[in-house]
C-alpha cells in the first residue's frame, strides 16, 4: 500500500469489524466511529453518557438507529466496559473517547482483566508524506517516554507487525539519532541503536532490516546518505522510523501532520487487540484512517 486511502479501501474490503468506544460522548470520536460505520469498515458500540451521545448525534445530523449503546457516565467504568467487550470477543477494536489516555490504558493493560499480551505496547503511526516515495511508520510518539534497549525491541516488533499488515514483509527500520556515529558519553541512544543493529545482523531481531544510529535526513534521503558516504540497506528507503524517546517521536509525528502536509493513521500495538488512541486535535480523516488501520492490523 502506498497511500492512506488504500488503507481505508483495504479495510472496507476486508469486512466490518466492531469497535468499542469508551466514553463515546465526544464529538470527534463519535463522528469518526459513525464515519467508519458509513464506510463499511466497523460497527461502533458506544459506551458513555447516552444523553450526550444523542445530543451530539443530533448536532452532527447522524442517525444512531441500529447502533448498540451502553449507558456508563463514569470514565473508568466506561473504559472497563469497553475493554470487557473486546476481551470477550464482542468487539474487535478498542477506541478512546473523551476520557484521558491513562484511564483507558489502565483498563486495557490490566494483567487480570485487560488486553495485556505480555510485551510493551507502543504507538505506531503510519504516514503518507508528499515528500517521500512510500508509506512509512513513526514510533513511538505517545506511550513510552524513554525506552531502554528491551523497550525499543518491543517497539520495533510492534511496528514490524503493523508494517506487515500493510504488505511490507521485511521492513527497513531506521533507529533515529542526531548523528550517525556512536557517542556513548553524550548520546546514549546511539549506543542502543548500535546494539540493536548488531542484534539484527546476528539474527536476534527478526523479520526486518535494522540500521542505526541514523539521522533523519539519512534515513529518508538516499542523496543525503550518498553525500555522507553512508552505505546502508536502510538509508534513504526506511519503512519504519524509531525515535529515541517520546519527545522526538511526538515532535516528528506532529510536525509531519501539522507542518509537512502529511496524512496519517495511528494505533497502539502490542496488546492482544488493537487500540485506537487518537487526539481530539486529530482530523476527522486521521481518525477514520486510524480505525481502518486497526481493522487491518487486528
Amino acid at each position: 500500500m502506498k497511500t492512506i486511502a488504500e488503507i481505508v479501501a483495504a479495510a472496507r474490503a476486508s469486512g466490518r469489524k466492531r469497535v468499542a468506544v469508551a466514553a463515546a460522548h465526544e464529538q470527534s470520536a463519535l463522528e469518526a466511529a459513525l464515519d467508519a460505520r458509513t464506510e463499511g469498515i466497523a460497527d461502533p458500540i458506544l459506551i458513555g453518557d447516552l444523553d450526550e451521545i444523542h445530543r451530539i448525534a443530533r448536532e452532527l445530523g447522524a442517525d444512531l438507529s441500529g447502533v448498540r449503546m451502553i449507558e456508563e457516565k463514569d470514565y473508568a467504568k466506561a473504559a472497563a466496559a469497553a475493554v470487557a467487550l473486546v476481551r470477550s470477543g464482542e468487539a474487535d477494536i478498542l477506541m478512546k473517547g473523551i476520557l484521558d489516555t491513562s484511564i483507558l490504558l489502565k483498563a486495557a493493560l490490566n494483567k487480570e482483566s485487560g488486553l495485556n499480551a505480555g510485551r510493551l505496547t507502543s504507538h505506531v503511526a503510519v504516514i503518507e508524506s508528499p515528500h517521500y516515495h512510500k508509506l512509512f511508520i513513526v514510533t513511538d510518539a505517545a506511550i513510552n517516554i524513554a525506552p531502554d534497549v528491551q523497550g525499543k525491541l518491543d517497539i520495533i516488533a510492534n511496528a514490524v507487525q503493523v508494517s506487515r499488515s500493510l504488505g511490507v514483509d521485511r521492513p527497513k527500520v531506521a533507529l533515529l539519532a542526531a548523528v550517525e556515529k556512536v557517542n556513548a558519553e553524550r548520546m546514549p541512544c546511539t549506543v542502543d541503536a548500535a546494539i540493536i543493529t548488531q542484534m539484527n545482523r546476528r539474527g536476534q531481531v527478526k523479520d526486518c532490516v535494522v540500521d542505526g544510529p541514523l539521522a533523519l535526513d539519512n534515513a529518508i534521503s538516499a542523496e543525503s546518505a550518498r553525500i555522507k558516504h553512508i552505505v546502508s540497506d536502510v538509508a534513504g528507503d526506511a519503512d519504519i522510523l524509531v525515535a529515541p524517546d517520546i519527545e522526538a517521536g511526538n515532535v516528528l509525528y506532529k510536525a509531519l501532520l501539522d507542518l509537512g502536509g502529511a496524512r496519517g493513521a495511528g494505533i497502539v500495538a502490542g496488546a492482544a487487540r488493537p487500540i485506537v488512541l487518537t487526539s481530539r486535535a486529530d482530523s476527522r480523516e486521521t481518525k477514520l484512517a486510524s480505525i481502518a488501520l486497526a481493522s487491518l492490523y487486528g
